[in-house]
C-alpha cells in the first residue's frame, strides 16, 4: 500500500513537472534590418542545453521548463536574455553592438578583439558609414573617429580629400597608409563606400607593424563578404537627388558696385567711370549665372552567400554626380565591379581571394586659383550682363588682365580623365602542429590614366591672360603597377592562463611608373571632339629628357610578440627592419622598434562584480616608425634636367637661328648621397571604461609624436643649377616638428523598451603642433601664395606651429594725417590706410615687421552624432566641427574695377567713420599687403547628415519573400555654423605650408537624397 502511494506520488509529480515545460520554436533576426541570423545561439541559462539557428534564422527547443532563462547571442550583437512563459512561438530581435568587447578588429597583419587592444584603435561598422551616406570613403571619417581630420580640396565631383591623423608631422607627404582587404590604395575614390563592411584606423606606435608607409597612421578597410552556411542573398541600395551650393557670398550689386567704383576713383585722381548710377539698379550676380542645382544618381548591388566551406560576395555599383558649378562640365562617375571568395578546401587550409575593377571619368574646371571660374564670379563686374544683344558672350574689359566672363571660360574648358583600374588579392592560410599557422598573400594594383586636355582658339576680351590665338591639345597615357608580397609565421597557444602570440614574416613591395605625355599646338580644328596630337602642326615629347619611368621598391622584415596573462595583463612587442630605394646604400635600411601594454583592471580580484564600472582598461604605447615618403632618386644625380645647346653661334645680325639651338639633357634634382630615414617617435597613454551595464563607454588617449630627420629642401645658390629647367633643390635632413595632443570619445547607447532605442557619441580631439628645429641654413621654411607677386605668407619656424602665417601685424586704420605723422614711417601711408605695427621698434614698417598673424592648425576637432529608433522609424544626425584654426581670404583680386564683398560699405570715410575697413582708392596702397586684415577665425560646426528612415514590417514582407525593405530621406552638409566669410571653411589644399589659404575654394554642396535598401 505504502509503495502503491509512493508509485502515485512521483506519478503526479512527474505530470506536474512535466505540465512545466514547453517546446519552443522561433526565428533569431537584426533589429535593426529584420534579416535573419544563422548561426544564433539559444541555450538555457546555467545549463549546457541550448541550440543555433539554421540558414533562415530559425530554430526549435524542446523541454524548456517554464520560468527558466534564454540566453540568445551572436558575434557582433547584444545579447539577449528571455524569460521562459507561455508562450511557445518566439520572433528575437538582436541589437548590433559595435562596441562589444569580444568584438574582433582587423589589425596589423592578424585580428584582436576590443578587449585585447593595448593600442590606439578605432573601428567604424558598415552601419555606421551607410547612415551618412558618403560619396566618397574619406567623408565617414569625418567626426566619427577621434584624432582624425577629414578637410576637402574641392567641393567638385571626384575631389579627393586630406586625412590627417593626429596632425600635421611632416612638411612633405601626411597621408596615412591605406589597405583595402591587404591591398594597397593610394586613391579612395576607386572605392565604392557601400562596399564596406568595416574600417580601422590606427593611430599610435601599433601602425609600425606595417613599416614606414605607416608613419601617418593607417586605415584597414575590410569589404563585404558572405557567411558560411547561408543561402545566397541580394541586396540592392540606391539613392538619387540633387546638390546646390551651401553658400553665396554677399558680393556688391551693380548700384553698389557703382558707388564704391565712383569713390575709389575719386581717391586716386581719376574720372568718375559711373557718372549716373539712377537706373543700373541690382545687374548681374554672377554666382547665380556659375551655381546651378545639379543631379546625382548611385546604384549598387551586393549577391553574398556561403556553403559549409566557402563564402562569397559579388558587387557592381555606379554613381554619377554633376557639379553645382558647370553642371556637367564637371561631371564624375564611377562604376565598381567587386569580388570576393574565401574557401576551406580541406580542414586546415584557408584560401582567400578578392578583386576589385573600378572605372572613372571626371571632367573639371579650373578651380581654388587666380583665374578660376569661381574668381571670375566673386571678382566681375555686376554691371556686365552675361550676354551680348547678339548671344556671344561680354568681355570683362577695364577689370585687368586675369578677369573674364566665367560662362565664356566654362564654355571653353575642355578636359577629361578616364581611369581604369583593377586591383587583387589571393592568399592562403595554413594551421598545422600545435598552434601555428603559416599565411602568404599577393596583392596586386594596376591602373591606366587616360586624360586628354583641349585649348581652343578664344579671346576673352583685350589684353586678357587667357586669349588664345593658337590651339593646342595635351594628352597623356600613364601606367602605374605595383605588388605586395607578405608572407608570415603565426603562433597562438594557451598556456592555463597565459596567452602567446608571436609572428615572424617579411614583406616586399614594388611599384613602377610609365608615363606618356605628348602636347599638340596648332591643329587644323578648334573642335575638342576632333582635336588630337595626331593632327597637330607641332608636337612635343614633354618626357623627351626623362622622368617617364619610375621603380620603387621595399623590402622589410618583421617580427612581433604578444602575451597575455588572465585578459587582465597584455603586452605586445615588435620590431621592424625596413630597407627603401630611396636612400644610398650606407642608409638603405632602418631598424624600427615599437610596445605596448596594457592593464585591464576589471578583472581583478579586487574589482567586484556589483560595481557601477563594468570594464575598465589602461594601456599605454610606445615606438618609432621610419618615413620614405620623398622624391625617388634623390640621393643620386640624374641627368632629367632640359638643356639648350649652341652648336653654330650666332648670326650676322647676332641672333640665334633655330638651326644653332639643339634641346638636350641636363642635371636635375641636386643629389644628396647621405639622406637618412624620417623617424617619428610615438608615444600614447590610453583607458578605455565601460559603465552601467556596457551602456556608457568612455575612452581618452595622451599622444606625443615627434618627427625628427625632416627631409626637407634647403634654398641653395643658384650657380649650382638648382632653378633650371627639370633641376630642383636637394633634399637634406633638418627639421623637428612635434604633435602633442588629447582624446576623448564619449559614448551612450540604451534600448529603454522594445520599440525603442537610442545612441549618442561625442569625441574631441585637442592638438598642439609646434615647429622644434629647421637646420636648413636660415631657419625657415617659406611657402603659399598671397595676391600677385607678394612675398610667401606662410612659413615653417622653430617654435611655431607648421606652417603658420607669416605678415604684417594690424592697429587699426589711420584716421588723420597727425597719425600718419606720428608713426612709423610706412610707404603710401595716409588716412583711410590700414596701419601697421612697427613690431621691432625702429621707426620704419618694412619686411622685418612681419610676424606670426595667424594658425592655420585647429586647437580642436570634434563629432557629435545621435541616432534612435523607434518602431520601424530610424533617424541620425552627425555633426563635426573645428575650432581655433585661420583662414586666409584670398579670393579679392585687388585691382580696380573690380567687383567687392559687401563688407567693403563699412569702409573708411572720414576720421571716426570705421577703424576696421580701409578706404577704396585706384591710388597706391599698403593695404592689400598680406596682413592679419586678410585672416579670419575658420572655426565651424557642421551638421554633415540627417536621414530619416522607414522599415516596413518584416513579417509583413517575408511573406513575399523579401528580407527588409527601407527607405529614406537624407541630407548632407546641411548647415555650417560659421563667422568665416568665404564659401567653405573646411576646405583645404592640404599642403602643409600654405594649406590653410582659400583662393576661391569649391563649396561643398548641400545635397538633398532619395534612397532605399532593398534585400531579398
Amino acid at each position: 500500500m505504502n509503495a502503491r502511494l509512493i508509485f502515485f506520488t512521483i506519478f503526479l509529480f512527474s505530470g506536474f513537472l512535466m505540465a512545466q515545460e514547453v517546446d519552443l520554436s522561433g526565428t533569431v533576426r537584426e533589429a535593426e534590418t529584420g534579416i535573419p541570423i544563422p548561426g544564433a545561439n539559444i541555450t538555457i541559462k546555467n545549463t549546457t542545453r541550448g541550440t543555433s539557428t539554421d540558414f533562415d534564422g530559425n530554430f526549435i527547443l524542446s523541454g524548456v521548463p517554464r520560468g527558466s532563462t534564454l540566453v540568445v547571442s551572436y558575434i557582433g550583437f547584444r545579447t539577449q536574455e528571455i524569460t521562459v512563459g507561455d508562450a511557445t512561438v518566439l520572433n528575437i530581435d538582436l541589437l548590433t553592438d559595435t562596441q562589444a568587447l569580444d568584438e574582433v578588429v582587423v589589425v596589423g597583419y592578424g585580428t584582436q578583439t576590443k578587449k585585447e587592444l593595448t593600442g590606439a584603435v578605432t573601428a567604424i561598422n558598415a552601419e555606421s558609414i551607410e547612415a551618412v551616406n558618403p560619396q566618397r570613403v574619406e567623408q565617414a571619417l569625418q567626426g566619427q573617429v577621434a584624432g582624425v581630420q577629414v578637410t576637402t580640396t574641392s567641393g567638385s565631383p571626384g575631389a579627393a580629400s586630406n586625412i590627417r591623423i593626429r596632425g600635421i608631422s611632416t612638411n612633405g607627404d601626411n597621408r596615412p597608409l591605406i589597405l583595402v582587404d591587404g591591398n594597397v590604395i593610394e586613391d579612395l575614390s576607386v572605392l565604392n563606400p557601400g562596399d564596406i563592411e568595416s574600417m580601422t584606423v590606427l593611430k599610435d606606435a601599433t601602425a609600425g607593424i606595417y613599416g614606414v608607409r605607416a608613419a601617418n597612421g593607417v586605415i584597414l578597410i575590410t569589404t563585404k563578404t558572405g557567411k558560411k552556411n547561408t543561402a545566397l542573398k541580394f541586396s540592392y541600395d540606391a539613392y538619387g537627388g540633387f546638390q546646390e551650393t551651401s553658400r553665396k557670398l554677399p558680393v556688391l550689386n551693380a548700384t553698389e558696385y557703382a558707388v564704391i567704383t565712383n569713390e575709389a576713383a575719386a581717391a586716386g585722381g581719376s574720372s568718375l567711370p559711373f557718372p549716373n548710377i539712377r537706373d543700373l539698379g541690382v545687374g548681374t550676380d554672377w554666382q547665380d549665372e556659375v551655381f546651378t542645382k545639379a543631379p546625382i544618381f548611385n546604384h549598387n548591388l551586393t549577391m553574398t552567400g556561403g556553403t559549409e566551406k566557402s563564402r562569397y560576395s559579388f558587387g557592381v555599383s555606379y554613381l554619377t554626380q554633376d557639379g553645382i558649378v558647370g553642371g556637367d562640365k564637371s561631371n564624375f562617375n564611377r562604376t565598381t565591379l567587386r569580388a570576393n571568395y574565401n574557401i576551406d578546401p580541406i580542414e586546415n587550409l584557408k584560401i582567400t581571394t578578392n578583386v576589385l575593377y573600378t572605372g572613372t571619368n571626371r571632367r573639371t574646371l579650373p578651380e581654388n586659383a587666380l583665374g578660376s571660374v569661381l574668381f571670375n564670379a566673386l571678382n566681375n563686374a555686376p554691371t556686365f550682363a552675361p550676354r551680348n544683344p547678339d548671344g556671344t558672350f561680354t568681355t570683362a574689359d577695364g577689370l585687368g588682365q586675369e578677369i573674364i566672363n566665367p560662362l565664356a571660360q566654362m564654355e571653353n574648358t575642355y578636359n577629361k580623365t578616364a581611369v581604369d583600374r583593377i586591383s587583387g588579392k589571393i592568399g592562403a592560410r595554413y594551421e598545422f602542429l600545435d598552434g601555428f599557422s603559416a599565411e602568404s598573400s599577393l596583392q596586386f594594383n594596376y591602373a591606366e590614366v587616360d586624360g586628354k586636355f583641349f585649348e581652343p582658339i578664344v579671346s576673352y576680351g583685350v589684353g586678357k591672360t587667357f586669349n588664345r590665338t593658337n590651339n593646342s591639345v595635351f594628352e597623356n597615357f600613364d601606367i602605374y603597377k605595383d605588388y605586395t608580397w607578405d608572407s608570415f609565421l603565426n603562433y597562438d597557444k594557451d598556456f592555463g592562463d597565459h596567452n602567446v602570440k608571436a609572428t615572424l614574416g617579411m614583406s616586399v613591395f614594388r611599384t613602377r611608373g610609365d608615363l606618356g605625355g605628348f602636347r599638340g599646338n596648332r591643329l587644323p580644328t578648334n573642335e575638342w571632339l576632333e582635336a588630337s596630337v595626331d593632327v597637330a602642326e607641332e608636337v612635343e615629347d614633354v618626357y623627351r629628357n626623362g622622368g617617364d619611368k619610375f621603380d620603387e621598391r621595399l623590402l622589410s622584415y618583421f617580427a612581433r610578440a604578444q602575451y597575455n596573462y588572465q585578459n587582465k595583463y597584455l603586452f605586445s612587442a615588435l620590431i621592424r627592419r625596413d630597407g627603401s630605394t630611396k636612400f644610398g646604400p650606407e642608409n638603405r635600411f632602418g631598424y624600427f622598434p615599437s610596445g605596448s601594454v596594457g592593464w585591464v583592471v576589471s578583472e581583478e580580484d579586487f574589482f567586484g562584480e556589483g560595481s557601477t564600472v563594468t570594464f575598465l582598461k589602461f594601456r599605454g604605447s610606445y615606438g618609432i616608425v621610419g618615413n620614405d615618403r620623398i622624391p625617388a632618386n634623390a640621393f643620386r644625380s640624374l641627368l632629367n634636367g632640359e638643356g639648350e645647346y649652341v652648336f653654330s653661334g650666332p648670326s650676322i645680325t647676332g641672333d640665334f637661328n633655330d638651326e644653332s639651338l639643339e634641346l638636350g639633357a641636363a642635371a636635375g634634382i641636386l643629389a644628396n648621397p647621405l639622406i637618412q630615414w624620417e623617424e617619428q617617435k610615438t608615444l600614447d597613454i590610453g583607458m578605455d571604461m565601460r559603465m552601467f551595464d556596457s551602456r556608457l563607454n568612455v575612452t581618452a588617449d595622451y599622444f606625443k609624436k615627434t618627427t625628427e630627420n625632416l627631409l626637407v629642401s634647403p634654398p641653395v645658390s643658384g650657380i649650382l643649377g638648382a632653378a633650371a629647367p627639370g633641376a630642383g633643390l636637394p633634399i637634406v635632413n633638418a627639421g623637428t616638428v612635434e604633435n602633442e595632443g588629447f582624446e576623448f570619445v564619449l559614448g551612450w547607447s540604451d534600448n529603454p523598451s522594445d520599440d525603442f532605442s537610442y545612441n549618442i557619441s561625442y569625441n574631441m580631439t585637442f592638438l598642439r603642433n609646434e615647429v622644434l628645429s629647421v637646420n636648413n641654413g636660415v631657419g625657415f621654411i617659406p611657402g603659399g601664395g598671397f595676391g600677385v607677386g607678394q612675398d610667401f605668407p606662410s612659413r615653417m619656424e622653430d617654435g611655431k606651429p607648421l606652417g603658420y602665417f607669416y605678415g604684417y601685424e594690424t592697429d587699426g586704420v589711420f584716421q588723420t594725417q597727425e597719425e600718419v605723422d606720428a608713426h612709423a614711417t610706412q610707404v603710401n601711408a595716409a588716412p583711410g590706410e590700414l596701419r601697421f605695427v612697427d613690431t621691432n621698434g625702429d621707426g620704419v614698417i618694412d619686411e622685418t615687421d612681419r610676424t606670426d598673424i595667424g594658425n592655420p592648425i585647429p586647437d580642436a576637432t570634434l563629432g557629435f552624432n545621435l541616432g534612435f529608433n523607434y518602431k520601424n522609424f530610424d533617424f541620425s544626425a552627425y555633426t563635426f566641427g573645428s575650432v581655433g584654426n585661420e583662414i586666409v581670404r584670398n579670393y579679392e583680386r585687388a585691382i580696380p574695377g573690380v567687383n567687392r564683398m559687401n563688407y567693403v560699405l563699412n569702409r573708411w570715410t572720414g576720421p571716426g567713420s570705421t577703424n576696421t575697413d580701409p578706404r577704396v582708392t585706384t591710388g597706391a596702397t599698403s593695404s592689400i599687403l598680406f596682413s592679419d586684415y586678410y585672416v579670419e577665425d575658420g572655426s565651424f560646426i557642421r551638421i554633415q547628415n540627417v536621414q530619416l528612415g522607414y522599415t516596413f514590417d518584416p513579417d509583413t514582407m517575408a511573406n513575399v519573400g523579401i528580407d527588409q525593405f527601407r527607405i529614406y530621406l537624407s541630407a548632407n552638409n546641411l548647415y555650417t555654423f560659421t563667422e568665416y566669410r568665404g564659401y567653405d571653411p573646411s576646405a583645404s589644399s592640404g599642403a602643409p605650408i600654405g594649406g590653410g589659404i582659400d583662393q576661391g575654394f569649391y563649396p561643398v554642396p548641400r545635397t538633398y537624397l532619395l534612397g532605399l535598401n532593398f534585400k531579398f
